[in-house]
């Protein structure tokens, strides 16, 4: 009731919405009327992570077979002249150019793999790993190390070269993990 008063509407679409975060997993029900986000485990995370590289792998490799140049040479050029940013995630959009260039790459490969069941499976992923993202903590190390492997993966696809595509992907989405989980506490099980 709290919430649908605050956001100004019925309490039908919220116990929807509600409904169906529970079902991604990304809240908890309760007892009663209860409902709170769902905690992010350390197992949680790798196993985000070992689907995420079975999806994006493939991702990459179908969109070094089936790329439009264009789009990756202009994203490469772009990826080169941005400096990586140091702010966090929900930073204002003028402090996270790094996060909006990594989305935008994201989407150019699921457009370039245009695959409608891969796409569809890869949004619902990426519900998931917005919470991990937003939870780790910026690195600016890392954020130049993942901008280098952005640009390789750019590389390969420009290549047509699809196993590199996929190898880097995965390099990159190991690093990214690795980063991860070193921002958990010890006791996030």
């Amino acid at each position: 009731v709290e919430t649908a008063e605050r956001i100004g509407v019925s309490r039908t679409p919220v116990r929807e919405a509600l409904s169906r975060l529970a079902a991604e997993g990304l809240v908890d029900t309760g007892t009663g009327r209860t409902a709170r986000v769902s905690a992010l485990s350390r197992d949680s995370i790798q196993q985000l992570f070992e689907l995420r590289e079975a999806l994006e792998t493939q991702a990459a490799r179908l969109a070094a077979k089936r790329r439009d140049a264009a789009v990756f040479e202009s994203l490469r050029a772009e990826f080169l002249t941005t400096p990586p940013t140091t702010a966090a995630p929900d930073a204002p959009a003028d402090d996270q150019r790094t996060y909006v260039l990594a989305d935008a790459l994201d989407a150019a490969i699921d457009d370039a793999a245009d695959s409608a069941y891969l796409r569809t499976a890869l949004r619902d992923l990426r519900g998931h790993l917005a919470r991990v993202r937003r939870n780790a903590h910026s690195n600016p190390g890392r954020l130049e190390r993942a901008t280098a492997e952005h640009v390789l993966i750019i590389d390969a696809i420009l290549a047509g070269d699809e196993n590199l595509a996929a190898q880097a992907t995965a390099v990159h989405l190991h690093n990214s993990l690795v980063n991860v989980l070193s921002t958990l506490a010890p006791n996030d099980n």
